[in-house]
C-alpha cells in the first residue's frame, strides 16, 4: 500500500471498467494496465485507454510476450484485477518433464498464472470477472475449466471466494449476469479469517461479496473436494457429471470447495433504460428506416427455420419471440458485441422515441454500462466500435463496490 492506495495491476483492460470502478473511491490506484487485441490491427481499445488514463504505465503488447519475456516488467501491486477471456483452461504435461504442466497454447489464464508464480512479490489480492459460463464448461465435463482454475489459485497459495452477479437485481441499468472472483493469499489476515469462519457465514454475511452484494441463501451448502494434479482434474474431473457442482456462490480454501446457490437481496432504487436515454439529442442514423421494419420485426419475431448441420443432418431450429420495442421501464438486455450498425438484428436494442423507432446510441450503451458519457468517444473511433466496447466491458457499478468493501476489509484486517 502506498499513499493509503492499495497498487493495482490491471490485465485485458479494454476501455478500463475495472480501473473506473476502483478509482472512484480513491482507495485503488492503477500502477500499470495492458490492453492487446490480438485480431485487430489498429489497437482501438488501447487507444481509448491511453487517452482517458495516459501512456504511462500503460502496455499495448500481447500479455503473454511480456510475461514470457520477464514478469517482472509488471510493477510490484497489491492487487491484480482483469476480465480474462474465456477459453480452454486445460493442461497437458510437457514432453520434457512429467511434473512440467503446459497450459494450452494462447490462453490467457495461463498468463494470469505465470505472474502469480513468478513474481517475487506476488499480488495479495485478485480481482477477477469472466462469463457466468465459466462455471459449467466445458459441455462434455461439466465444471472442469472453473476447477482448473481454483485448484491453480489452490496450489498458488489463494483462497478465493466467486459470486455470479446479475447488475440489474441491485438496481443497476442492465441484465448483465457475470462471475466475480476474489482471491486473498495465505499471507494475509483475510485468509486466515477465512480459514477459521463458518463458511456458510462468510458466503451468505461476512465476506466481501457478501458485504457489496447482500443474498438470501436457497439451499444447504455443498462440499466439493478438488483432487490431484491439474492434469488429472483436466482428465477426470465430473467426467460423467450432468451438471457442474459449483454454484453461484462459493469459496475455496486449502483445496476444499464450499458452494451453494442465493437469491440477490435488494429493496433499493432501481435504475430503468428510460433513465439513461438521451431526449431530443439524437441524430437521424440511429432511427429505424420505415423499409427496415418489417425485417426487424422478422429477426425479433418467434420463428422455425430449417438448417443443416456440416454433416448434412436436416433439424428445425426455433426461436421464441423478443419484446419489441424494448420495454423501458425495465432495466436494458444485456449489451453485445454486435450492438452497433445500422442493420436489423434480433439482439441490437430498438425503442420508442417521440419520433418514431431507433438503436441506442454511445452514449446510452455507456450509461448501461455506469460508464461517464462519452468515454469511448475518439476521433478515428466508430460508433459501431463504441458499442463493440460496450458489449465487451462490465458494469462498473460492480466494481465499484466489491472494490470499496475489499478496501475495507483490508484495512479492517490487515491494520486494526
Amino acid at each position: 500500500m502506498e499513499n493509503n492506495k492499495l497498487k493495482v495491476a490491471e490485465l485485458f483492460a479494454g476501455v478500463g471498467g475495472f480501473r473506473l470502478g476502483l478509482e472512484k473511491n480513491n482507495n485503488f490506484k492503477v500502477v500499470w494496465s495492458n490492453q492487446w487485441e490480438p485480431s485487430t490491427k489498429i489497437q482501438h481499445a488501447s487507444m481509448v485507454y491511453e487517452e482517458r488514463f495516459g501512456k504511462k504505465n500503460h502496455s499495448n503488447e500481447d500479455i503473454n510476450i511480456v510475461v514470457t519475456r520477464n514478469v517482472e516488467e509488471i510493477p510490484d501491486h497489491d492487487i491484480l484485477v482483469g476480465g480474462f477471456p474465456c477459453q480452454d483452461y486445460s493442461v497437458a504435461t510437457t514432453l520434457h518433464n512429467s511434473k512440467g504442466l503446459k497450459g494450452k497454447k494462447g490462453v490467457l489464464w495461463w498468463s494470469i498464472h505465470k505472474i502469480l508464480e513468478s513474481k517475487k512479490n506476488k499480488p495479495t489480492y485478485l480481482f477477477l470477472e469472466n462469463v457466468d459460463r465459466l462455471l459449467k464448461s466445458p459441455a462434455k465435463q461439466r465444471g472442469r475449466d472453473f476447477a482448473v482454475m481454483l485448484q491453480s489459485l489452490n496450489d498458488l497459495g489463494y483462497a478465493v471466494e466467486w459470486r455470479v452477479i446479475n447488475a440489474a437485481e441491485y438496481g443497476m441499468p442492465q441484465r448483465r449476469r457475470r462471475v466475480f472472483f476474489i482471491g486473498y493469499h495465505k499471507s494475509t489476515e483475510a485468509y486466515r479469517r477465512i480459514q477459521k469462519s463458518n463458511k456458510t457465514n462468510w458466503l451468505t454475511e461476512e465476506g466481501t461479496i457478501a458485504n457489496a452484494f447482500p443474498v438470501v441463501r436457497t439451499n444447504s451448502v455443498q462440499e466439493v473436494e478438488l483432487k490431484g494434479d491439474l492434469v488429472e482434474i483436466t482428465n477426470n474431473f465430473n467426467k460423467n457429471g450432468k451438471s457442474s457442482p459449483f454454484q453461484n456462490t462459493g469459496l475455496l480454501i486449502k483445496g476444499k470447495v464450499y458452494t451453494t446457490k442465493t437469491e440477490p437481496y435488494y429493496n433499493g432504487e432501481k435504475t430503468v433504460l428510460a433513465d439513461v436515454l438521451q431526449n431530443g439529442e439524437v441524430t437521424p442514423e440511429f432511427f429505424i428506416d420505415e423499409n427496415d421494419k418489417p425485417k426487424w420485426e422478422y429477426l425479433k419475431g418467434a420463428k422455425t427455420i430449417e438448417r443443416k448441420s456440416p454433416d448434412g443432418f436436416v433439424y428445425k431450429y426455433s426461436e421464441g419471440g423478443m419484446i419489441y420495442p424494448d420495454a423501458s421501464d425495465n432495466a436494458s438486455r444485456t449489451i453485445i458485441t454486435g450492438e452497433g450498425g445500422k442493420s436489423p438484428s434480433r439482439f441490437k436494442h430498438v425503442i420508442v422515441s417521440d419520433r418514431g423507432l431507433r438503436r441506442l446510441t454511445p452514449i446510452e450503451l455507456e450509461r448501461l454500462n455506469m460508464f461517464p458519457d462519452n468515454h469511448t468517444k475518439l476521433d478515428g473511433i466508430t460508433d459501431t466500435k463504441r458499442a463493440f466496447f460496450m458489449g465487451n466491458a462490465l458494469v462498473v457499478g460492480v466494481i465499484e463496490k466489491i472494490g470499496e468493501e475489499l478496501f475495507k476489509k483490508i484495512i479492517q484486517f490487515e491494520y486494526a
